[in-house]
């Protein structure tokens, strides 16, 4: 659930950004307007995923630390098993 919410607020966040500079709303582009019962599901589902995301902020373990996220990109796979445990664990 974390991760699909944090999807859905990044996706929310780059066409908040699109309409910031280019005043261009890629979801009502998509499925015909700002309007249009789909577009305004869209926007629901991502109200909430940002709302799920607070959570984050007062949680006691972290997603991730950079060292994890080293770990995951630069060791081989059985770094990335014992920096997952870790995760896990936490």
């Amino acid at each position: 659930m974390d991760t699909f919410a944090l999807i859905l607020s990044i996706i929310g966040s780059i066409n908040w950004g699109l309409v910031g500079i280019f005043k261009f709303d890629l979801v009502a582009w998509i499925f015909g307007g700002q309007t249009s019962g789909v577009s305004r599901i869209i926007y629901t589902i991502v109200g909430l995923a940002g709302i799920w995301c607070i959570s984050f902020l007062f949680r006691k373990r972290a997603l991730a630390t950079a060292e994890d996220i080293l770990y995951w990109f630069l060791l081989p796979e059985a770094a990335r098993r014992k920096a997952a445990m870790r995760i896990t664990a936490a």
